[in-house]
């Protein structure tokens, strides 16, 4: 799918629910909306959560706007977009994310290669809800799915032909959120459905591993004030690459974490400052865990 598609979808969402819609979305407490994901849904950075972007509450319509930007010891993501939230009930999301890889790939003949790639999300809410059954045992459940295509410039001909990835794949997760209001703790457990290589930016699955894997992702949030909470993320990873024709190793995927701060100072923006650990990009060419710091602002209708 294009990103001119993709757009025109989140546009004719948009058009649909402000037709139905009684109002702008306002109705949600301060940050139980979560912030914008690396991949455009609502969530923490790294992995979706249950609960749909924005404020919007029964009846309403609400849409973000989000721009994160990543920085390691030797590469950067910059990663933007835009979500609509439906009540809440559903969200679209549109993301694009921008890897650059620096001079880190000269050795192989590519230095200042960006891997780019176009994320369509769609969310919908299965059942509970985070804030009216934080009295009780019963998460708010969400499935989702993330349409990727990736663009990987001068290294899509090796990374589709000697290593077997696909340019583009939709990944599927489930989503469990469970809010404890009365002690502010927010736990989140997804399972994710991919055989995305570095979340799609390396293409999807590969010539030697190209199954599907239902890997989890796991948040847990701590509200030190109504407008601050803190918090952890990990995010495991298919591997798919490790086994190439580039060697044992050459392409091994690690795991994702983070610890991160988020704060909304009202309902028109956030702010989430964190560390991040991307572990090893491409070990052939630079060994090193990737860790760094993570900054995204999110705009709220």
């Amino acid at each position: 799918m294009s990103i001119r598609t993709a757009v025109a979808v989140l546009g004719l969402g948009l058009a649909l629910a402000g037709a139905q819609a009684q109002s702008l979305g306002r109705g949600k407490l301060l940050l139980t909306g979560g912030v914008s994901t690396i991949d455009g849904a609502a969530g923490g950075g790294l992995t979706p959560w249950a609960v749909t972007g924005s404020y919007a509450t029964q009846g309403e319509v609400g849409a973000t706007a989000f721009a994160t930007r990543v920085i390691t010891q030797d590469y950067a993501l910059t990663s933007w977009g835009a979500a609509l939230g439906l009540g809440e009930r559903a969200e679209l999301s549109l993301a694009r994310q921008d890897f650059d890889t620096g001079d880190n790939l000269a050795p192989l003949g590519l230095p200042g290669l960006h891997l780019k790639q176009d994320i369509l999300g769609v969310k919908l809410r299965l059942a509970g809800d985070a804030v009216l059954d934080s009295d009780t045992w019963f998460p708010q459940l969400a499935v989702g799915l993330l349409h990727k295509r990736s663009d990987s410039g001068a290294l899509e001909p090796t990374l589709t032909g000697a290593l077997g990835a696909d340019r583009s794949g939709t990944e599927f997760y489930l989503s469990a959120t469970k809010l404890l209001l009365a002690h502010g703790v927010l736990a989140n457990l997804t399972l994710r459905a991919t055989r995305a290589n570095q979340g799609g930016l390396l293409g999807f699955g590969g010539a030697q591993a190209n199954g599907t894997r239902v890997l989890p992702e796991l948040s847990l949030a701590k509200l030190l004030a109504r407008d601050l909470a803190v918090g952890l993320e990990f995010r495991a990873k298919p591997d798919n690459l490790n086994a190439s024709v580039l060697g044992a190793g050459a392409l091994q995927e690690d795991d994702w974490a983070d610890l991160f701060a988020a704060w909304a100072p009202n309902k028109h923006v956030s702010l989430t400052l964190a560390w991040v650990d991307l572990g090893r990009i491409a070990p052939a060419v630079q060994p090193r865990r990737q860790r760094g710091g993570y900054l995204s602002v999110q705009l709220a209708l």
